[in-house]
């Protein structure tokens, strides 16, 4: 199929998709959808819970496989919306709903692509190809409980809105439950150990605190208290306090190692992380893929947000049409054209490489 002929059908793809509610765990009609488009194609696919996956005609055991991912669930629509977010208007260029930027527009660019290589003789890589659910939620039944079903993956690029720019590197993950504890006691009496005041030096400590190691590409571990929780009632001081405490690591740092730091010098009672596993990711600057990219005039970045990428464990690039910043936001928009551009670069990308 040609280029103009599969874009055209990959915009119309995503205005179902807009019009399909897909929360996280809930992307049954979604998913359907993409399933219609494989058999259109004639296309063999398997699914997975809400995850449709398939690998290219000429899939051959022992070359070097690609794997292409993005999402087709999405958050809730905020109280900020004055559209209705499941109706895809295009106007002055711009197409609303909801996922149509994280990550509409990235998934059925990448669906057009591996549409277009599938049936290539010979390439020099395999392909497979995920669209995946329950990317926003993290969820169990997402892109990571595909890695054990589908063929080994050896490099990736996900799907998630970059301007078409190459995402080298990606923060990881970790949320910290914390505690600062206090002696219990009625508001009228004496107490020189509230909880409530011991917080007031565990705050400025994780205002203050930096790691040391810093990277080329994702710069500082950026570390932010996010949640405070103390006190039931006004008479009363209470025996702890609670923090949330999210830390974006950079790939200087395992997570573990940023656990284990801060277990040893943050001065509070407790401080648990909830999980591990979101590291961060980066692909090397002179893998094929980038410097590909290069070659077609894109540039090259560190990516401050999380994204499938964090459960991968191979070397992965961060690349798609649409805008990071208008990823969750009222009125969630995507350019006709950065679709239309999103589908060029892919397609030019991989030719480059297959």
């Amino acid at each position: 199929m040609n280029r103009e002929q599969l874009t055209q059908e990959a915009i119309e793809l995503l205005k179902k998709l807009i019009a399909t509610q897909s929360f996280s765990s809930e992307e049954e009609g979604t998913a359907a959808l993409i399933e219609a488009w494989f058999k259109a194609h004639h296309i063999p696919f398997k699914r997975q819970a809400n995850n449709i996956w398939a690998t290219n005609k000429n899939f051959e055991e022992g070359k070097t496989t690609l794997l292409l991912n993005s999402h087709h669930d999405t958050v809730q629509p905020n109280n900020g919306y004055t559209r209705d977010p499941y109706s895809p208007d295009v106007e002055d260029g711009k197409l609303y709903g909801l996922g149509s930027n994280d990550a509409g527009g990235c998934l059925v660019s990448l669906i057009a692509t591996f549409t277009y290589f599938y049936a290539q003789e010979n390439p020099k890589y395999n392909l497979v190809i995920v669209a995946s659910g329950e990317e926003e939620s993290s969820g169990p039944n997402g892109l990571n409980s595909m890695l054990k079903v589908i063929p080994p993956v050896d490099v990736a690029i996900v799907g998630e809105p970059t301007l078409m720019n190459l995402a080298v590197a990606e923060k990881g993950l970790v949320v910290f439950d914390a505690k600062v504890k206090g002696t219990p006691s009625h508001a009228a009496h004496p107490n020189d150990n509230n909880a409530i005041y011991n917080c007031i030096d565990v705050l400025q400590w994780f205002k203050d605190f930096t790691f040391e190691k810093v990277s080329d590409a994702l710069g500082e571990v950026k570390m932010t208290v996010t949640q405070i929780k103390g006190g039931k009632q006004h008479n009363a001081v209470p025996a702890d306090v609670e923090l949330v405490v999210d830390v974006r690591v950079n790939d200087k740092y395992s997570n573990q190692e940023v656990a284990d730091l801060l277990q040893e010098k943050a001065p509070c009672d407790e401080i648990i992380p909830r999980s591990l596993r979101l590291n961060s990711s980066s692909i090397p600057v002179d893998h094929d893929l980038v410097k590909a990219g290069i070659a077609l005039g894109r540039s090259t970045y560190g990516s401050p947000t999380l994204s499938d990428q964090a459960v991968l464990s191979c070397p992965s690039l961060k690349l798609g049409p649409g805008d990071s910043t208008r990823s969750h936001s009222a009125n969630e928009f995507i350019y006709v054209n950065e679709i239309e551009e999103g589908i060029e670069i892919y397609i030019d990308l991989l030719k480059s490489i297959l």
